[in-house]
């Protein structure tokens, strides 16, 4: 094929950094970073965006996305959202963490700020496990999983049952907007897409609190090809959390 006839089909978001990421083969992280810069590019919110980043490995998405940041103590994004975005109304804010961030230290702030209907977006990463800091049960981790803190597989016994955040947060009267993807497929990477871009609109919109979860996989912390890790999504991850929109104001009449 001559130059001239070249075609360019696939180039990388303006809002994500040109940089090689340093998360592990397989990990779906730099998937949900491509969405979203390519989601910002489209609604041209780049420039006036602030991203609340908090602990774990969604922490790094300030050294891949071209926006202004700021870094949250241990799950604590989403009250750090709340005071950037009242102080600063004119922005769009949004916070990107993981599940033993956002649904373990970090699950009063997460619950208290969609209950208030706070004007800010959340994308959550759900691996079912602490990624950065060795493999442990997560709040999500599924039963019979093994982790460095449950070798023996989590029991309902005695840890529970996994909790379903976009469940929970679809049930809040100032949520305008839960939804839950997966990344392991062209398909359902499409939809995750179409859910950022519905949660960013409405707080656009000024209508209420917008929150996409996408389940992720962790190849390296479930001893797994990456392979293998897209298969569990499939049949482990998806039957337990089902993919769909939760609540959509806009079909309901809104929130105040």
């Amino acid at each position: 094929m001559t130059q001239s006839a070249e075609k360019i089909v696939f180039r990388k978001p303006e809002s994500v950094i040109d940089r090689a990421t340093h998360y592990c083969p397989g990990c779906h992280h730099g998937v949900a970073h491509r969405l979203v810069g390519e989601v910002l590019d489209e609604l041209g919110l780049a420039e006036n965006a602030i991203l609340i980043a908090s602990i774990g490995c969604s922490v790094f998405l300030y050294n891949y996305l071209n926006v202004d940041s700021v870094e949250a103590p241990h799950g604590r994004a989403p009250a750090v959202a709340t005071g950037v975005k009242r102080a600063r109304p004119d922005k769009f804010v949004f916070t990107y963490q993981g599940d033993g961030d956002l649904a373990s230290i970090g699950m009063a702030e997460i619950i208290h700020a969609a209950n208030r209907g706070e004007k800010v977006c959340v994308v959550f990463v759900n691996n079912t496990v602490y990624g950065m800091t060795g493999g442990q049960m997560a709040p999500t981790t599924l039963l019979g999983q093994v982790t460095t803190t449950s070798p023996a597989g989590r029991c309902m016994t005695h840890e529970g049952a996994p909790i379903k955040m976009t469940e929970i947060i679809a049930s809040l009267g100032g949520t305008a907007f839960a939804a839950r993807a997966a990344l392991n497929n062209v398909k359902n990477i499409k939809t995750a897409k179409k859910y950022i871009k519905k949660a960013f609109e409405f707080q656009l919109s000024n209508t209420g609190f917008g929150f996409v979860e996408l389940l992720s996989a962790c190849p390296t912390n479930w001893k797994m090809t990456p392979v293998k890790a897209n298969e569990r999504i499939e049949t482990e991850m998806i039957p337990y959390f089902p993919l769909g929109v939760f609540k959509d104001v806009s079909d309901e009449g809104g929130v105040c």
